[in-house]
């Protein structure tokens, strides 16, 4: 594995060489927090396909600046997603409640002004020119922001793998990078573990009552 300076002098490369494509990744996710906002309720299904495309970008640039580690890690990230997301019914996401809203609200504005890597004379580009879709820690946040705003789609598989996933990340960034901006990924990852691990008391709770239900009607 590359070591810490090298893994960041390359993400510092693809963050500047490429901002352009930042910058179009915060117009694409701007409009798509402009439409739930306005009441555009995707199914579950095209929600993870949206979800999944910034992953893929961050695979697509790893691989152009040859780290196959982050290539190979993203790829299948967004794969296992899609994957586990194909099996959810064809229902319309559901809004989250207001407290984790403004959780998913605060994880994508963390992402959406990542202030790292980008070399900027202006704190102004941070806001449209932030590496999302480029590198994986700021592509993460707001990836997990989204599922936070979308309640984990409901889903306690889906919602823990993509927690794993981004958790992993931020603790590699503060650990391994010395990148202790990444503490706000890993609060955001931990909502959303949160989420699903609830998620899943949730249903077994709803299981017990049916099963009791049917148990008391023979």
């Amino acid at each position: 594995m590359p070591s810490p300076g090298e893994i960041l002098d390359g993400l510092t490369y693809i963050a500047n060489t490429w901002s352009e494509v930042a910058v179009a990744w915060h117009f694409a996710i701007g409009g798509l927090l402009a439409a739930l906002i306005s009441g555009w309720r995707p199914t579950k299904r095209q929600f993870i396909l949206i979800a999944a495309l910034p992953l893929v970008s961050v695979s697509i640039f790893a691989w152009l600046t040859k780290n196959p580690f982050n290539g190979v890690l993203f790829a299948l990230g967004a794969g296992a997603l899609v994957a586990v997301g194909a099996t959810l019914p064809a229902s319309a996401v559901r809004r989250a409640s207001h407290p984790l809203a403004l959780v998913g609200f605060a994880t994508v504005a963390f992402g959406w002004v990542y202030p790292h890597f980008l070399q900027s004379g202006s704190a102004v580009r941070y806001l449209y020119a932030a590496p999302i879709g480029l590198v994986p820690c700021p592509t993460l946040a707001v990836v997990v922001g989204l599922a936070l705003l979308a309640g984990g789609l409901e889903s306690r598989a889906w919602s823990i793998m993509l927690a794993v996933f981004a958790l992993f990340y931020g603790l590699f960034g503060t650990l391994r990078l010395g990148v202790y901006l990444d503490i706000g990924l890993i609060v955001g990852a931990t909502a959303l573990f949160v989420v699903g691990i609830r998620m899943g008391r949730v249903n077994q709770t709803a299981t017990s009552s049916r099963v009791r239900s049917v148990a008391s009607q023979r």
